[in-house]
């Protein structure tokens, strides 16, 4: 079992940065895949970017491509999402989610996060 808790969100204006963490407990961190994903209200939730267990690999999805980077540190049993030049369809609940399969579908995750609202304004 896994437990998950993100950081980080709040409101901000359009062209900032944000980093949102996932402070993860439970067993074997450092096993899992972890990701991020975001639902904006009246869309599906969508991956963003997620990262094996080594760190070695990463991508992000269109949706952060270019902008969003994802990195964990396992010794500090955390992930993290860097946010860069924020724009208002940006505005979302931001999930953080571990699994063991290295996708961008949802249903490869185990354990989910309770979110954490990320509004930007223009």
């Amino acid at each position: 079992q896994v437990q998950l808790v993100e950081s980080g969100g709040g409101l901000v204006q359009a062209g900032v940065s944000l980093r949102l963490s996932c402070a993860a407990s439970g067993r074997s961190f450092g096993n899992h895949v972890m990701g991020w994903f975001r639902q904006a209200p009246g869309k599906d939730r969508e991956c963003v970017a997620a990262i094996t267990w080594s760190g070695v690999s990463t991508y992000a999805t269109d949706s952060g491509k270019g902008r969003f980077a994802i990195s964990r540190d396992n010794a500090k049993n955390t992930a993290f999402l860097q946010m860069n030049s924020l724009q208002p369809e940006d505005t979302a609940v931001y999930y953080c989610a571990a699994g063991h399969t290295f996708s961008g579908s949802l249903e490869r995750y185990n354990y989910w996060g309770q979110g954490t609202q990320v509004t930007v304004s223009s």
